[in-house]
Order: C-alpha cells, then structure tokens, then sequence
C-alpha cells in the first residue's frame, strides 16, 4: 500500500521515523505541506517524492494521513475522497461539523472510500463505542495540560473552558482533538473542562462514562511531541497502529 502524507508536522515526523526504521507497515512515500523545506526534510529520510499539490499525489496512492489542520479536512479531504483515495484523518476535530462529516460520509460512500480516525491521545474509545450500543447517560472529559501547551501563560491552575465538545474545538482547534473522538464514539456531544496547570508536564485526559452498561473511567498521562507540545506522541502511536491494521488478518478490538 503506498501512502502520502498532507502536513509534515509534529506526527509526521513520528510516523516518518517509523518508516526509516522499518516499523510501518505501508509503504510511506509521497509528501505534502505548504512549509516545503519541512516535506523535503521528511520524504529525504524516505527516498519519498515532495508534491507541490496534494492533486500531484492522488493518482500514485491508496490512502493520504491528513496530519494538517481541520481546516485541511474541509478543503482538502473531499477532492482526496473524489479520487477514490481512503484518508486517515488525525485533525478529527473537523468531524464535530455535522455538515462536514455527512458530506465527507457521502463522498466515501459515493467513490467506495473509506475515511479511517485513528483512537488518539486516550484510551478506552474502542470500550466507549461498544457501549454506544445501549444508553450512554453521561459522558465526560477533563483535559489538564502544561500552560505552554494550550497556548497560555499562568503561574496557577485556570479553568480556560468549561461546556459542551462542539464548542471546546472551535476555541481550542490543535489541542482538543480528544473531546471529538470522545463524542463521536458516544454518538452524542460530551462535557468538557479544560485546565492550564503549571504543576503538570504531560498531557492529560480524564474520561467517565455511564449508562446501562455500567460505568469507564479512564486517565491517561501523554507524553509531548518535542516539535510540537500540543501534540501527544500516542496520537502519533495510534495512527502508525492504524496503518499497520490495515494488513493484518487478525483485527483486535472494534
């Protein structure tokens, strides 16, 4: 399977270094980012090829890892989709848009595509989404994470949002991909507290659910990408699992 890249960031850089070293399970070639010295230093490590469009690419792979922004999402990912190309979406908070999602729906059903949103930067979705099976009555997610990552500056534990996920994306774009992943694996817009804390270094999501089921609480302590502190290395983690999924016969979890 040959793969593209669209954003040379902080995850590309992971699952890049995964493919120099023989771990990735696709064969990763062709890059894409509007900064090109960040796509040449990647597809360089790769023997891979640098596009000056994402269209460039569409004809010579099978899937595209958007690793961008959720604005890449709604301008880029349909004329991905209309190519018969499956994509990875990592910019998941995009998918909170009910428009964009049932349009991105559409086209992939249209063009027999498939559109992939890997687990992230938490643990449990997969138990999550089994339980949307039933009654889900409450769902929550406290993220507490270094000021510096949410782009702050505070010597003292802050509240910066309290409210529903849909809201929490749009004030909060890069770093609340969690809260969307959480909700559409509920099938409904979960609670959401957001905290800058000094004292922490890591990442960190709280998650509790309960319904008929029973109840989940997870928390889960991510390490930060060294490029970008916004990002957690097991998002990273979560999509090079995804791709090495997609040739597996045995498939674990749902």
């Amino acid at each position: 399977m040959k793969v593209g890249i669209l954003g040379c960031g902080a995850i590309a850089n992971i699952i890049t270094n995964f493919a120099v070293e023989g771990k990735l399970g696709v064969d990763l070639k062709y890059f894409y980012d509007r900064d090109m010295e960040r796509a040449e230093n990647l597809a360089s490590q790769v023997d891979g090829t640098v596009v000056l469009d994402i269209k460039n690419m569409l004809d010579k792979v099978d899937l595209v890892i958007e690793a961008a922004s959720p604005q890449a999402v709604s301008e880029t990912v349909p004329q991905i989709l209309e190519h018969g190309v499956d994509v990875i979406i990592m910019s998941i908070g995009a998918l909170m848009d009910p428009k964009l999602k049932t349009k991105l729906k559409t086209l992939a059903s249209q063009h027999n595509t498939k559109i992939y949103a890997p687990s992230g930067a938490i643990v449990g979705l997969d138990g999550i989404k089994a339980t949307s099976i039933g009654k889900i009555e409450s769902a929550t997610l406290i993220t507490r994470k270094p000021p510096k990552s949410l782009g702050v500056s505070t010597d003292k534990e802050t509240i910066l949002y309290e409210g529903k996920a849909g809201d929490a994306v749009l004030k909060f774009p890069m770093n609340i991909n969690v809260a969307a992943a959480l909700s559409l694996a509920c099938g409904r817009e979960i609670d959401v507290k957001i905290i800058a804390d000094p004292v922490v270094d890591r990442n960190m999501h709280e998650v509790h659910v309960v319904g008929d089921f029973g109840d989940i609480t997870t928390i889960t302590q991510n390490i930060r990408c060294t490029l970008n502190p916004k990002t957690s290395v097991m998002a990273a983690y979560s999509a090079i699992k995804l791709l090495n999924s997609l040739n597996e016969t045995l498939k674990i979890g749902t």
